[in-house]
């Protein structure tokens, strides 16, 4: 909302939003139109979240609030307010040891052109959290609304499900990002 000062000045209103990303408190005023996707990649230079669409069709954008995949390009970042985030960059946070998702994805070449990587890697997150043992359709399925512009969804599947075999065999506190 954009109102006039006493001066004639235009001015905007901003919403102070405190919420935790990758596990930081983040404490930020921000403009109530403003997108969460906004705000990582300007505000706080997480890049790793993609701007793909802007319609919430192409899955790059994926970011888990409170647990859940959501488009960050829909969301608007005062809706996170009190809340927690997890990016592609929270999933590894020592950047010493790629988490299992990310090697695996590595490992069977499921990284192409990277841009749908960080959102194809959210959705995984999620689907392994809900779902330690998925079968094919069902990583299909987590993975649906998640578009890879080089087409590699066989080498995807493959990596999420080795991923989902690895993360079994190892402690929780290992594979937690």
């Amino acid at each position: 909302m954009r109102l006039k000062g006493r001066d004639g000045e235009e001015t905007r209103m901003k919403h102070n939003i405190r919420f935790k990303v990758n596990g930081d408190e983040c404490f930020l005023a921000v403009d109530p139109w403003r997108t969460l996707n906004e705000v990582l990649r300007e505000d706080l230079n997480l890049t790793g979240t993609k701007f793909g669409c802007g319609v919430g069709d192409c899955g790059a954008c994926a970011v888990i609030v409170d647990g859940e995949t959501v488009s960050s390009c829909l969301t608007l970042a005062v809706s996170v307010d009190g809340k927690e985030v997890m990016t592609v960059e929270g999933l590894a946070p020592s950047g010493e040891e790629l988490h299992p998702i990310q090697d695996a994805f590595v490992k069977h070449g499921a990284i192409q052109c990277g841009f749908c990587t960080a959102g194809m890697e959210m959705a995984a997150t999620h689907l392994l959290s809900h779902n330690p043992s998925p079968s094919e359709k069902e990583i299909r399925a987590g993975l649906s609304g998640h578009l890879c512009r080089c087409t590699g969804y066989n080498q995807i599947v493959e990596a999420v499900s080795d991923a989902a075999e690895t993360m079994k065999s190892r402690k929780p506190e290992e594979v937690q990002p």
